[in-house]
């Protein structure tokens, strides 16, 4: 579990104000579930997504996300496991591969989360921002994400991730607008899994 705890480079909840606002959102907070839910519902309400709101900057480190209030479905993954870490619940990184469009090729990676709650063990939950046809919950036990696997080559990657793939992080660094970003999502190989 210690790989789920640490700060990092990109999840960087030893930030000073990512840590103070893990504190603030779990206070008065009794149990790990609650704490979690009201991280979730802070990154999935709170922060804006990049390509919804056609918000700039590219963000990629959780510091950053909080900072400038925006990010895609992967930054945004970023700051709910460091806000999450921060408060001493190991978080991970889970990924989707889903097609852009919601019906045909191309595919692109969705970045979602996987907390550990001692009730239910690991529980997915996915802080991308509701819209209209998109509704993720924290309702556990039961995963309620924003996107469900629809057709072939779409697919959950198996893995909980403690750091992001590389892949997201080279388009989050290299893309400079909500825009270029829309143009080059990160795929994987689904051959890999």
């Amino acid at each position: 579990m210690k790989a789920y705890l640490i700060s990092s480079n990109i999840i960087d909840w030893d930030h000073p104000e990512v840590l103070a606002k893990a504190k603030q959102l779990s206070k008065h907070l009794k149990t790990d579930t609650e704490v979690a839910k009201a991280c979730f519902e802070f990154v999935r309400d709170e922060i804006a997504h990049s390509w919804d709101f056609k918000c700039n900057p590219i963000t990629c480190k959780a510091s950053d996300v909080l900072e400038y209030g925006t990010g895609y479905c992967y930054a945004k993954s970023h700051l709910l496991a460091a806000l999450l870490r921060a408060n001493g619940i190991p978080a991970g990184l889970c990924y989707q591969r889903l097609t852009i469009n919601d019906e045909t090729p191309p595919f692109c990676l969705h970045g979602l989360n996987a907390v550990f709650l001692e009730d239910y063990g690991w529980y997915r939950i996915d802080a991308r921002g509701n819209k209209p046809g998109v509704n993720a919950q924290f309702c556990p036990p039961d995963e309620q994400l924003a996107f469900p696997i629809q057709i072939e080559g779409e697919m959950d990657l198996p893995d909980i991730y403690a750091d992001p793939l590389p892949q997201v992080i080279e388009t989050l660094t290299t893309y400079s607008t909500y825009l270029e970003v829309s143009e080059h999502l990160p795929d994987i190989n689904p051959d890999k899994f």
